[in-house]
């Protein structure tokens, strides 16, 4: 094994700062394993982090990635459950405090002293990444890397629309953000017996809102400029829909996610939108509506999402739309900006 590897690093906080890098292959400690990186999924946070517009704190210099899935060719001495040459996925949350209360009810997602790969710690955008053990996943048989990586997203979008959300079969539900997550709830909704999905976009989303329909979504709007209030007035009974999950990166979208909700109804929001509200949240009160935050994934959704996945019965082959090798993560990253990609994976 080569002492030195090729790494993309965010290596500080101005807009452009990642590059390739020589870096020292990391040591691991008696709880971790060291993985050779198979393939790693590029995030909507690491296109943040490279345009310098996170809204979470990152420890410069940082390797990227925290989508990834391997191979373990080393193993520390405690470690018991895991060997050399076992096909893995991991986890997001690197650092964690055991024995807070948090952690010990399995909610260590929500551990505020939580570091996650790609910005907190080192990630998986490079030949080998530390991973502690009790991160680790077995992958179903027959499941390939690439698709084995984009398990982490598939966690977060399953969380929110299936763990948070109150979804019961024939529900009307609406998504807000066709990006990789919101087309991600989209196939939960589906899966968990949504009798009508619809996602909402802009007109910069229209690549993103095709594929939606290809995946079967019932409606979608914005590509031509079409007026999601208009519609959600004329769908079923007018009086919106049963779930708004807003997937969308940017706070002003909650104002259409209280327009769009029934009374009564829920909204989850699982988007990150750093900017300040400067509406009235009035809407929730007058219409008794729920507001669920959504956030990462614990243990058991893991494991019930790699079963959908090794089962084929969530299926990716339309939101994997690009794999490239590590030296390609540019204009990886610049595909999935843009919109011309829902997901690029790259190869290390």
């Amino acid at each position: 094994m080569s002492e030195t590897m090729q790494a993309l690093v965010n290596y500080g906080p101005e807009p452009g700062s990642v590059e390739l890098r020589e870096v020292a292959v990391p040591s691991i400690g008696e709880e971790d394993v060291l993985l050779a990186v198979k393939a790693v999924g590029i995030c909507g946070s690491d296109l943040h982090q490279f345009s310098g517009h996170q809204s979470w704190p990152v420890n410069y210099p940082v390797i990227l990635g925290h989508e990834f899935a391997g191979v373990v060719v080393r193993v520390g001495k405690r470690v018991k459950n895991y060997a050399e040459g076992d096909r893995v996925v991991s986890e997001t949350a690197a650092v964690i405090d055991e024995s807070s209360p948090l952690s010990r009810q399995g909610l260590y997602n929500l551990d505020p002293h939580r570091l996650g790969f790609g910005y907190g710690v080192d990630g998986a955008m490079a030949k080998y990444v530390r991973v502690p053990a009790r991160c680790l996943h077995r992958l179903p048989e027959g499941l390939r890397f690439e698709t084995a990586a984009l398990t982490e997203p598939c966690c977060v979008a399953y969380n929110a629309t299936c763990v948070h959300a109150r979804l019961r079969p024939g529900d009307s539900v609406a998504v807000i953000g066709p990006g990789p997550i919101g087309l991600l709830c989209a196939m939960m909704a589906r899966l968990a017996g949504a009798g009508h999905v619809a996602v909402i976009g802009i007109p910069a989303d229209t690549q993103r809102l095709t594929v939606a329909r290809s995946l079967g979504m019932d409606t979608t709007l914005g590509a031509e400029g079409d007026d999601p209030m208009a519609w959600a007035r004329e769908f079923g009974d007018g009086h919106g829909v049963d779930i708004v999950i807003d997937a969308a990166g940017v706070s002003a979208t909650l104002k259409m996610a209280m327009a769009l909700v029934r009374p009564a109804g829920q909204i989850v929001k699982v988007g990150w939108g750093p900017q300040p509200l400067d509406f009235s949240l009035d809407p929730l009160v007058q219409k008794a509506v729920t507001l669920q935050g959504s956030f990462s994934h614990n243990w058991p959704i893991w494991e019930k999402v790699l079963t959908l996945l090794g089962s084929g019965r969530l299926n990716l082959d339309l939101v994997l739309n690009r794999v490239a090798p590590l030296a390609d993560w540019r204009p990886s990253f610049e595909a999935m900006r843009s919109g011309e990609i829902v997901k690029g994976v790259l190869n290390p």
